[in-house]
């Protein structure tokens, strides 16, 4: 799923009526009708009973959107009232049909053209009596600041906490093309229904902390065009939804070779391993110093053991890729991780450097997946990663990425996109860079961002288990690198959210996260109904309003 500008979704809906004779009405008529099923899809029948939706519409398209909502709510049984930012007479286009059609199914809106009329009781009656708000003001084509009623208005809203608020597009305020976190002024949200495609906007704000969807309306393919080079990470999990042939067997499936660890740091190689298993790998071998071996096998019976040859601090010693010793240690490996819980000690980081050699040399070249101490080794020796005719992945967090291009962590997160394209271009790599909206940077410059995770993530051995998935999704799709690399993050991300839905994200273990991984995997972000959920789970605004936790 490409991500747009706010131009390029302009265009594409023009293109829809001009090259395909969509009518534009058609696609408000789609919109809004999405809006309404997502908001009957994630209200109990019985909330719909009781509750009063209010729909606060401008008089734009996003208005138009509002409008349609709307009706069909209100055709499907629901107390619906409308509250218009304006005046009817100055609404035009297909909005202005939209609202003729409202005005005819007996739903009459009331006008509030200017600040002044927020004041006036039935206006004040209404909003205070509201259950749940469409917010239908400001859309995709809305570019800051906002004016007039409807900062006060959303100051009302940011005061009225105890309500729902469903964004139709987006939450009003936000530029659709910024790339922030954060939106100074923008309206609070708890479910965002967007349309078509993602715009920037949907992948790196943060609009909420509930779901943001998108719908389809009716636009072809072919005319979702975009420029910025970013897709969706989440559709490249669809390679996982189809099942396993009953003839398969456990070498159909790879063999992961977690080759690391030290003395004091049998947690990380254990736990890469373990989720390497949990994620589909047929058969994980963890090869570790001697020290640490019984350890690392007591997390899952399942995981092969391989001692190593330790040096006196109890790293990895580099004797260990002497000769036969060394083809032995890669000998039916379909893929090897190194990094976690390595050490720093020099020869730990000699062999690691020696081992990415190795796994190149191979008569064919074994893919790899790079993390923790590995990455402190490679950034003193930038100059000899090439990934050219083989498969690396990098996963750096913020400071190991700042340390890999020799930059500070707060350089590195002000141009996040641009130091990872150009890393990953320059070497030849696949870049996985940590944090708020993981981006997966590609060799040819093609970035996909994450949106699923929580904070939850923010806890000692969350790295290691994105090491352990992702080489068991790249031994099970070996001829798909890319996409095996994205699906591994977005089923880590949303492993996690399906895990704080029974636990808080304080308490998650990283371990914890792994057993949700079923959960992710038989999740299908993309569904029957043309709703694609880009972040969050079905059923959250029900939560939300249960736990209150807006």
């Amino acid at each position: 799923m490409k991500i747009l500008t706010a131009a390029e979704m302009r265009a594409a809906d023009a293109a829809t009526t001009a090259e395909h004779g969509i009518p534009s009405m058609s696609l408000m008529e789609n919109a809004g009708a999405a809006v309404a099923r997502f908001v009957l899809q994630q209200l109990s029948e019985a909330a719909r009973d009781r509750m009063r939706i209010v729909v606060l519409c401008g008089k734009g398209n996003n208005g138009g959107d509002g409008f349609v909502a709307a009706r069909i709510l209100a055709e499907a049984g629901c107390d619906v009232a409308v509250l218009l930012l304006g005046r009817a007479a100055d609404v035009k286009g297909d909005a202005r049909t939209a609202l003729e059609r409202l005005s005819a199914a007996d739903l009459v809106p009331l006008e509030a053209p200017d600040e002044a009329a927020l004041a006036r009781r039935e206006i004040t009656e209404l909003l205070s009596g509201a259950d749940l708000f469409l917010d239908a003001m400001l859309g995709t084509g809305f570019r800051p600041p906002m004016r007039g009623i409807a900062v006060d208005l959303g100051e009302w809203l940011t005061a009225h906490r105890e309500t729902s608020v469903v964004s139709v597009d987006l939450p009003s305020g936000w530029d659709a093309d910024s790339r922030e976190m954060q939106q100074q002024g923008a309206y609070r949200s708890d479910a965002v229904v967007t349309f078509t495609a993602p715009k920037l906007a949907h992948v790196f704000g943060f609009l909420t902390r509930g779901p943001v969807v998108v719908a389809e309306i009716g636009s072809p393919d072919d005319v979702v065009k975009s420029t910025t080079g970013l897709h969706w990470a989440g559709s490249a999990k669809r390679m996982t939804e189809t099942p396993r042939w009953p003839d398969s067997n456990k070498g159909k499936f790879g063999h992961v070779g977690i080759i690391t660890g030290a003395r004091g740091r049998a947690g990380a190689a254990a736990m890469a391993g373990y989720a390497a298993l949990r994620a589909g790998a047929g058969l994980v071998t963890a090869s570790v110093p001697e020290s640490i071996l019984n350890t690392v096998a007591a997390i899952a019976p399942e995981l092969m053991t391989e001692p190593l040859a330790e040096t006196t601090k109890g790293s990895i010693a580099l004797r260990n890729l002497d000769g036969e010793r060394g083809r032995a240690l890669l000998e039916k490996r379909s893929v090897v991780a190194i990094g976690p819980g390595l050490g720093q000690e020099p020869e730990a980081q000699q062999f690691a450097l020696r081992l990415i050699e190795l796994c190149g040399d191979a008569k064919s070249p074994i893919p790899m997946v790079l993390d923790a101490d590995c990455l402190n080794a490679i950034a003193q020796h930038n100059y000899k990663l090439d990934g050219r005719g083989r498969t690396i992945v990098l996963t750096p967090h913020p400071g190991e990425m700042a340390r890999l291009v020799g930059k500070s962590i707060a350089e590195t997160e002000a141009d996040r996109e641009g130091i990872a394209r150009a890393y990953a271009t320059e070497h030849q790599v696949t870049l996985v860079l940590k944090g708020w909206r993981t981006l997966i940077a590609h060799p040819d410059g093609r970035i996909a961002v994450n949106t699923t995770g929580n904070p939850g993530l923010a806890k000692g051995g969350s790295g290691d288990i994105l090491t352990g998935i992702t080489a068991a999704m790249l031994a099970q799709y070996r001829d798909d690198a890319a996409e095996a690399v994205e699906a591994a993050v977005y089923l880590h991300g949303v492993a996690a959210d399906f895990a704080v839905v029974e636990r808080d994200e304080h308490t998650l273990l990283a371990t914890e996260v792994c057993m949700y991984l079923d959960h992710a995997f038989r999740f299908r972000a993309m569904q029957r109904d043309g709703i694609t959920w880009l972040q969050g789970l079905p059923g959250m605004l029900k939560r939300q309003r249960h736990e209150g936790t807006r």
